[in-house]
């Protein structure tokens, strides 16, 4: 008798899921990814699995491949649904609008970059740091007149992260609601199809009468600028319709991923007090602390999807033409193939590795250096006002955002 020893993932037929695992999601610790992925990437670096919406997709695991996946043009960023690999009910996209960085392919991606980029870049946030000071004096000014215990998440994190993108970009904080909101629908796992669709619709219309108000009234903002040099330029590609888009994008981004990180990367110090103890002897380990906390926690918690555009192999897979592809980054940033000493432990100390917690490729994260900036002056000023800072809940009540694509906490009770 021949015992069969055939794995599921070598199927060659993606509509064919019979056997086939799903999305690591169930993690055993809140600041690890699912235990699952350390297995698959010793067992099955590149594997199919299953996707919850139906049919199946490759998850990929180690840094290398995923470098390699991110990094390979025959890889398309034009997807025709949003996280079939995580959300059960996923409905299809239509053709991407003029200025949707996250689903264009070069060399349309980097004409509707190139413009944004200028405000990103390492000398104009460096020109922010004294700005992005006075914000976190600010609101810790107002959590101390107001005493603990308080919400970190609503009384710290979002404030900061949202008026600084408000600010940049020409947003009033008092929309601060509306588009908080907006960003709850669209990246919460369950909402439906046609509540994710009503969410973009509302955030587009939005962004197109501030655009609008903006060229009746230009300000020293962002998009003020963005639409005078458009304006100025028969050539340029930012339209209206392109200006909206890309507003809508770096409103939502430039406060969501930040602000978990700050709640979650604070947790992670109080629940780690040897590496706390750390950054308040040595202030000058703040810029390894955030590149240690991005890589150890990585917040896009179910990874990046791609689509094959032809047959080709990737880490010695065969993968077919339409196939989409999850490139895991909180996997590929606790593999040993890092080249750092036990990448699961959480270690401030080390020199930091060149992470994927922005991505990697031409999609990197545009705003990453204002993230880096935002973090570094955050938590170092929370933990020297607050020197006791401490949960005012036990740990094992937190609410983490395993509902949302993007990790953190819902709420982060503290007092001191």
């Amino acid at each position: 008798m021949t015992e069969t020893t055939a794995d599921p993932t070598d199927s060659t037929d993606p509509t064919d899921t019979v056997d086939l695992p799903g999305l690591p999601r169930e993690r055993g610790c809140p600041f690890d990814p699912a235990p699952g992925y350390a297995h698959l990437r010793e067992s099955a670096p590149i594997t199919r699995i299953a996707f919850p919406s139906g049919g199946s997709g490759w998850l990929v695991t180690r840094y290398e491949d995923v470098r390699a996946l991110l990094a390979d043009p025959r890889f398309s960023s034009r997807l025709s649904a949003a996280a079939p690999h995580v959300r059960t009910a996923v409905a299809a996209l239509p053709e991407p609008l003029p200025g949707a960085l996250l689903r264009l392919d070069e060399p349309e991606h980097a004409r509707y970059r190139r413009p944004v980029m200028r405000a990103f870049t390492v000398k104009r946030v460096q020109q922010l740091r004294p700005r992005i000071q006075q914000i976190v004096d600010e609101r810790l000014d107002a959590m101390e007149r107001a005493g603990g215990p308080v919400d970190l998440v609503a009384e710290l994190a979002l404030p900061v992260t949202s008026l600084v993108i408000c600010e940049l970009l020409g947003v009033s904080y008092d929309d601060r609601e509306t588009f908080h909101g907006l960003a709850g629908r669209l990246l919460a796992i369950e909402s439906s199809p046609e509540e994710g669709q009503q969410a973009r619709a509302e955030l587009a219309s939005f962004i197109a009468a501030l655009v609008a108000a903006k060229r009746e009234k230009p300000d020293d903002d962002l998009l003020s600028t963005l639409i005078a040099e458009a304006d100025a330029d028969p050539d340029s590609p930012l339209t209206d319709i392109a200006l909206t888009v890309l507003g809508s994008l770096l409103l939502i981004a430039g406060h969501e991923t930040t602000a978990n990180m700050i709640a979650l990367g604070t947790l992670t110090l109080l629940e780690h007090p040897d590496q706390l103890a750390a950054l308040r002897e040595d202030p000058a380990l703040a810029d390894r602390t955030v590149e240690e906390l991005l890589r150890h926690l990585t917040i896009i918690q179910f990874g990046l999807v791609r689509m094959a555009t032809e047959d080709l192999t990737l880490g010695g897979r065969s993968i077919r033409a339409g196939e989409y592809v999850v490139a895991s980054l909180p996997s590929a940033n606790r593999d040993p193939g890092l080249g750092i000493e036990d990448p699961d432990r959480l270690d401030i100390t080390r020199t930091p590795a060149a992470h994927v917690a922005f991505g990697y490729g031409p999609h990197q994260c545009l705003g990453q250096q204002l993230a880096r900036a935002e973090l570094q002056i955050t938590l170092t000023s929370l933990f020297s006002r607050f020197p006791g800072l401490r949960l005012a809940a036990p740990a094992e009540s937190l609410p983490f955002r395993d509902d949302m694509l993007i990790y953190g906490l819902h709420q982060l009770p503290v007092t001191w």
